[in-house]
């Protein structure tokens, strides 16, 4: 109780400041009046009674004091006049001021805001009900450890589990909408009919999905993303029972999903229907072979993902048992979901963290070194105020007034500076990119955000308020102090500035090593042998209205627009795939290859159902045999396939595969090799070339393809045209993603995460060499200025200007090497634990390292040279009449 009201006290006197100090002297005077009275009372006269009374409460002003002291006032008062005393010193310094303020807002900007983007993709909680009991499920094979989930298996888990509380599917689509400027790709998401209860999000307007509701025959309904409802239905309250037609199939709007739902693995769906859709894969989920799906499911309470794990996989085991020539080598995985949400963004995001965080130390010891720096040229002032009586605590205080006042000013532009960054870097990611990213879109500076600042600022104001503070309780501080001389603190600051730069220098190596790989990587990246053609060739994704056009009907088709693309001006070849390059590796089948013992291993190949123009579009080379034709390769004739280089050392080793036939799972039509072709990246840019096959496109067809044209002009140009000729085929067909190929390669996802991240660590990279070696200037140049009256002698004793240069230029040469040393062997094991990152170049690259110390070593003997020829010109007789 007593704290309390002492607590109370002070806080009254803290905000009621006049109030208080008025009663102060209501009180005084009452006091003083009383003893007057008493005095004039005993026989005194009113002048000897009040010198009598002031005497006897010792002073009036006196007694305010003490009551200012009982309430807090002074320790107030005391703490605003160090904050003013601390004002007036920096701006004094306007130089060391700004400079200082602005070195560690740089640092509180670059490591705030990439903890922004850390926070909204691994630390903030996913936006459903209890997340962290959501997981990810996966099937898994020896060439695929997260495989999609085939929809029959998913059915028997579903029946047999006991440790999930929910479990549901849903896979890609992308639905055809007419609207009034012709039809437009629209993205959906097939789910299963607990999805939404699984995930814990219910639809603002309207209802879920019922039980059951997922059925073949069930009525086709469909659930809206609130961008559709409020997009394409103005937002009206009365959507509910209108029915909206995807792909020419009509279906019933029986809900409108929150705001803010969002689930980033889709990206923007715009249309989530139930799963009794079988109109886009050809009734796949009716083939337990088939995996077309992804699964996420809920643990119970009380229930661990490890226990989880260990059913599944059970189940698979025994699903493998009794589906050989399906399941065989099919297992189970489950992981968090947030982790498959994060996906590639993880490493990438933790390095950059780990950057702006070397960044920000860097920052820190300079800011540092500039306060031990201008301690040591206020060693006058400390004593003078020492020998009036100022004792180490109050020095101290003033010094750690000044270190709070500094991150009060430079956190708060480093937070302006990090909320600009952050919108920046948001703003430069591409739109496509951003639909996967979700999470970023409500980026901003919450809570988690400035608490990491607050305790950022908190690390550096303890650092820079104890850096002085320190100085003060050393033995040869106090002597320098006492005698005001400044051979003691400079041969201090020497030493310990030395220590601090290399402590930077290192740092700064450890960036631009990191840099310097990410760039190397990113060049091996782009210049990865893709296996075609990428000048002068465009693409196009196309989606049919029509998805029941038979064989005989789709061939006229396909070859209308093969002839009226071919046709345009500039075009040299035109090709059509189910799947463009550097797009994915999915669509895979598995295989048996004939004359081939089998003893039920998976075989699973991607395959890419091609025209006849195709490859020669591309510019892929054949190696052996021939390509598709026209004539010999339609619907009529034997089926035939072309395989890649990587398909022939796999399964053909030391032997000439064309005439050799393939079959799928399950089936006994065969498919003979006619031709081999150089590997091409159908994948992502990063990943290993599989074994890959290639059918005619007349006998494998989808009604969305690639469309792909080389041509003899700027293909940049010619991509309207194409969008233009395919609506004057027919109105309803549908296109997106029209781009070079060149811009493909650029753009892909691995190209674009490690671009990103090798621009952001260089940029630390290049703040970092530049802090580091003004850093250095600072420590030689300071060193420079306590040795005038040795350098002085050394030249009056006839000493030239050439060994100055190298007396001075060697402490730089050693700090240097000493950094450079230090930064390359931590940039070894810093490279190593990013190796997750790295394409084509080790941890350990020799050109990258040499080039650093090149640069490094290069910029720090430049920086030192400066100082040194100030040294070298130094007048001896100036110099020593100065000391």
């Amino acid at each position: 109780m007593r704290l309390a009201s002492i607590f109370r006290l002070r806080l009254r006197s803290l905000f009621s400041r006049a109030s208080v100090e008025r009663e102060l002297d209501d009180e005084l005077r009452y006091h003083l009046d009383r003893q007057v009275e008493e005095n004039i009372a005993a026989g005194m006269s009113r002048e000897d009674a009040r010198r009598a009374a002031l005497q006897s409460i010792h002073g009036f002003e006196q007694r305010k004091e003490e009551c200012r002291d009982m309430r807090g006032l002074n320790l107030i008062d005391n703490l605003m006049r160090d904050v003013h005393f601390a004002i007036r010193q920096l701006r004094k310094n306007p130089g060391f001021t700004s400079t200082a303020i602005l070195m560690l807002a740089l640092g509180i900007c670059a490591s705030v805001a990439i903890f922004a983007f850390v926070d909204a993709a691994l630390i903030k909680p996913l936006p459903y009900r209890n997340p962290g009991r959501l997981l990810a499920v996966f099937e898994t094979a020896a060439t695929c450890p997260r495989c999609n989930v085939s929809y029959l298996n998913f059915r028997d888990w579903k029946k047999n589990d006991e440790l999930f509380s929910s479990l549901d599917v849903w896979g890609f689509n992308t639905y055809l909408l007419r609207t009034a400027t012709g039809a437009q790709p629209a993205l959906g998401t097939r789910v299963s009919d607990g999805f939404f209860r699984t995930l814990g999000v219910t639809p603002i307007l309207g209802r879920d999905f019922h039980a059951g509701e997922d059925a073949p025959g069930a009525p086709r309904t469909v659930l809206l993303s609130f961008a559709a409802w409020k997009n394409r239905f103005g937002g009206s309250p009365n959507v509910l029972g209108q029915t909206v037609t995807l792909t020419d199939i009509s279906y019933t709007i029986v809900g409108v999903l929150p705001r803010e739902f969002q689930f980033a693995p889709r990206g923007p769906a715009e249309f989530w229907v139930p799963l009794n859709d079988h109109n886009f894969l050809g009734g796949c989920e009716k083939r337990r072979g088939c995996h077309n799906l992804f699964a996420v499911a809920r643990l119970k309470d009380g229930v661990s993902a490890e226990s989880a794990l260990a059913d599944m996989k059970s189940m698979a085991q025994q699903l493998e048992k009794q589906y050989p020539d399906s399941n065989r080598g099919f297992g189970a995985d489950v992981v968090a979901l947030s982790e498959v949400v994060s996906g590639d963004l993880r490493p990438i995001l933790l390095v950059l963290l780990s950057g702006a965080g070397l960044l920000l130390l860097i920052a820190c010891v300079n800011v540092s070194s500039l306060l031990v720096v201008r301690s040591e040229s206020r060693r006058r002032e400390i004593a003078v105020r020492s020998a009036l009586g100022a004792s180490r605590a109050r020095i101290t205080r003033q010094f750690v007034t000044e270190g709070l006042v500094l991150v009060a000013a430079g956190s708060v532009l480093g937070l302006a500076l990090a909320y600009w960054t952050m919108h920046l870097l948001t703003a430069l990611i591409p739109a496509d990119k951003m639909g996967g990213m979700p999470f970023l879109n409500d980026l901003a500076l919450n809570v988690h955000v400035i608490a990491f600042a607050g305790a950022v600022s908190l690390l550096a104001a303890v650092l820079f308020s104890l850096t002085p503070a320190l100085r003060l309780s050393l033995p040869e501080m106090q002597a320098g102090l006492a005698e005001g001389g400044r051979g003691s603190a400079g041969t201090l600051w020497r030493r310990l500035g030395s220590k601090l730069v290399v402590l930077e220098l290192a740092t700064a190596v450890v960036l631009l090593v990191g840099a310097g790989l990410l760039d190397r990587s990113l060049y091996c990246l782009l210049h990865v042998d893709i296996g075609l053609q990428p000048d002068h060739l465009a693409t196009l994704r196309v989606s049919l209205p029509n998805t029941n056009l038979t064989t005989e009907q789709l061939i006229p088709l396909e070859r209308q627009i093969v002839s009226r693309i071919g046709s345009l001006p500039g075009v040299k070849s035109v090709g059509l795939s189910t799947s463009l390059p550097l797009s994915s590796w999915s669509l895979s089948t598995n295989i048996r290859v004939s004359g081939q013992p089998w003893n039920g291993e998976r075989n699973d190949v991607p395959e890419r159902a091609v025209s006849s123009g195709y490859l020669r579009a591309l510019g892929a080379k054949l190696l052996r045999g021939r390509y598709f034709t026209e004539v010999e390769d339609d619907s009529a004739k034997p089926r035939v396939v072309l395989i890649n280089d990587t398909f022939a050392k796999k399964y053909f080793p030391g032997e000439d595969p064309i005439g050799r036939q393939l079959s799928y799972e399950n089936s006994h039509d065969r498919m003979e090799i006619v031709g081999i072709v150089e590997d091409i990246k159908e994948g992502q840019l990063d990943t290993a070339n599989r074994a890959t096959m290639y059918v005619p496109f007349t006998q494998d067809w989808l009604s969305s393809f690639g469309l792909v044209v080389r041509t003899s002009q700027g293909e940049q140009t010619l991509l309207p045209a194409l969008t233009a000729t395919l609506h004057q085929i027919d109105p309803g067909i549908a296109t997106e993603d029209a781009a070079t190929m060149s811009d493909v390669i650029d753009d892909s996802q691995s190209a674009y995460l490690h671009r990103s991240s090798a621009w952001l660590v260089g940029g630390f990279a290049a703040l970092a060499l530049v802090l580091g070696v003004v850093g250095l200037y600072g420590v030689i140049a300071y060193s420079v200025s306590q040795r005038t009256r040795e350098v002085g002698i050394r030249m009056a004793l006839g000493a030239d200007r050439v060994s100055v240069y190298q007396l001075i230029l060697k402490e730089a040469v050693w700090l240097t090497a000493a950094g450079i040393a230090i930064g390359l062997a931590c940039s070894v094991a810093a490279g190593t634990l990013m190796r997750g990152l790295l394409f084509g170049v080790r941890a350990w690259d020799v050109p990258t390292l040499a080039a650093v110390a090149g640069v490094l070593g290069g910029a720090a003997l430049l920086a030192s040279y400066i100082p040194a020829r100030r040294a070298a010109s130094i007048n001896p007789v100036e110099a020593l009449r100065a000391e």
